[in-house]
């Protein structure tokens, strides 16, 4: 009784932490080997990743409910990556992620990331859910799924009609859609059964449809933990020799600390405890990552679904994330050839899922209406990395957002005052930058060609080299044909 006193007294929050660790571990198991298995790597590496988010990440200082893992935001760049460079080439990927992250955090750049464009990070998100649902759509109906995500959309409808004269892929469907359709309806169902978290109900009740009725669908393929557990090889860092793994890197690390610290913004939102330290939490995050490439194992990332239930199910402090980790150890130690029974397309249907919650349908409907700007940027980063690729579509959107943002910045303003007799005066104000030069330009041009001009530019806040130089152009062009010379006032 005396050493239960004192454990309680150590640990006050132990019951609701250790409670909330099994609702995550449940909610993480079904997402971990989902994930990994979508990033065409083998289903123990998720299991892997999920472990090292927990008892590694997890122990770390940052953020103290929000819990790690692999994500399904990273799951195309992976799937690339692993295709481009091939698997052993991936733990070099995420190593050298993990190190960046490491030291972006001891340089205090963390919270330089909350200033990168929500729209930016939306987009992205959007854009990942579109070829996320489309990719695993191909798994549903049995077939291989083309390359590039235009292809993968493109070849839906075939895909569709052929799944019609093939039982095996009918059957694979149907056990995507009832998946799907537990997912959406389990919030609906009586609060003891939703004890049991959504993800594992759904693959539980398809995995016991497919043993019952013996359908003819894939299962996971399972090789055994330490099977999985591959360090990259000396020779697979000869790759760091290309750009293109260098930008694979950059990638995998605007992403995956974006992603990290945007979770965290949204988890700091759901309780009322201590608040992110955002140069911790990517050191953390690093850390993480760090020991995931050094196994050969996915990359991690915060995950907002993860996370949720953590504060949900009562969660206090970081030792409910540090047990879930645990329990993902035990699991995959102890019973990995449970996986073996699992369906594919079960999984797909949960990807598919949370694809979905991706792309913020309402949100831009709602951005459209306030800031058409933003919801351009949105539009514009996910439609790039549907049609090029991750990486460019990224780099397209944060070029967008940061053009936006100049366009708005640089307001002008020019007031004419003509009193019909004298020289006409014309004053200008706000910023003058090269993308208002042409309006600037017309306004000045339709003035009196025939009358003096008297141009003030002490309104000005900025004045950029291209207007100057424009502006003088103007007036010897308007002094040649006016009665005198133009005169350009400045601010003191």
């Amino acid at each position: 009784m005396t050493s239960n006193r004192k454990l309680i007294s150590r640990f006050p929050h132990l019951r609701q932490d250790f409670a909330a660790s099994l609702v995550v571990f449940l909610v993480a198991l079904p997402l971990c080997v989902g994930v990994a298995v979508a990033s065409g790597v083998p289903a123990e590496l998720g299991l892997i990743t999920g472990i090292v988010g927990g008892l590694v990440t997890g122990l770390m200082r940052g953020s103290s409910l929000q819990v790690s893992g692999p994500a399904a935001g990273l799951t195309v760049l992976v799937f690339e990556a692993v295709k481009e460079f091939g698997l052993p080439v991936l733990g070099v990927i995420v190593l050298l992620t993990g190190l960046l992250q490491v030291a972006m955090g001891l340089l205090r750049l963390g919270r330089y990331f909350r200033a990168i464009s929500v729209s930016v990070v939306e987009g992205m998100l959007a854009g990942i859910g579109l070829v996320l649902i489309a990719g695993q759509l191909y798994p549903a109906l049995a077939a291989k799924a083309p390359d590039s995500g235009l292809d993968k959309i493109a070849g839906l409808p075939g895909a569709f009609l052929d799944a019609f004269g093939d039982t095996g892929a009918l059957a694979s469907l149907a056990v995507c859609a009832g998946t799907i359709a537990v997912l959406l309806l389990w919030k609906h169902t009586p609060a003891k059964m939703r004890a049991v978290p959504g993800p594992l109900a759904a693959v539980g009740l398809a995995t016991l449809a497919t043993l019952v009725l013996s359908l003819p669908v894939a299962t996971v393929e399972v090789r055994g933990l330490l099977g999985s557990v591959q360090p990259p090889p000396l020779g697979a860092f000869g790759e760091l020799a290309g750009p293109g793994l260098l930008g694979t890197v950059a990638a995998f690390t605007l992403i995956a600390s974006a992603e990290s610290l945007f979770s965290a913004a949204a988890v700091d939102r759901l309780h009322s405890g201590p608040r992110t330290q955002y140069n911790r939490e990517l050191i953390a995050q690093g850390a993480g990552n760090t020991v995931c490439g050094l196994l050969g194992a996915l990359p991690m990332t915060a995950v907002i679904v993860r996370s949720a239930a953590n504060v949900q199910a009562g969660a206090r402090t970081k030792a409910s994330r540090v047990l879930h980790g645990l329990w993902l150890l035990l699991f995959a130690a102890l019973l990995p050839g449970v996986l073996a029974y699992i369906p594919i397309p079960a999984l797909a249907g949960i990807l598919v899922y949370a694809g979905a919650k991706l792309v913020p349908v309402r949100e831009l409907a709602a951005l459209w209406r306030e800031h058409r700007g933003e919801a351009l940027v949105l539009a514009v980063t996910a439609v790039s990395i549907v049609a090029v690729s991750m990486f460019e579509g990224v780099l397209i959107g944060l070029a967008l957002a940061v053009v936006k943002t100049a366009w708005e910045a640089s307001h002008v303003k020019l007031d004419v005052v003509d009193k019909g007799a004298g020289p006409v005066e014309a004053h200008l104000s706000g910023n003058a930058t090269f993308l208002r030069l042409p309006k600037i330009l017309d306004s000045l041009e339709s003035l009196p060609q025939d009358r003096p001009v008297r141009l003030d530019l002490s309104g000005l806040h900025h004045l950029d080299h291209a207007c100057r130089t424009a502006l003088e152009n103007w007036a010897a062009r308007h002094s040649t044909a006016g009665t005198e010379p133009v005169k350009l006032v400045t601010a003191a």
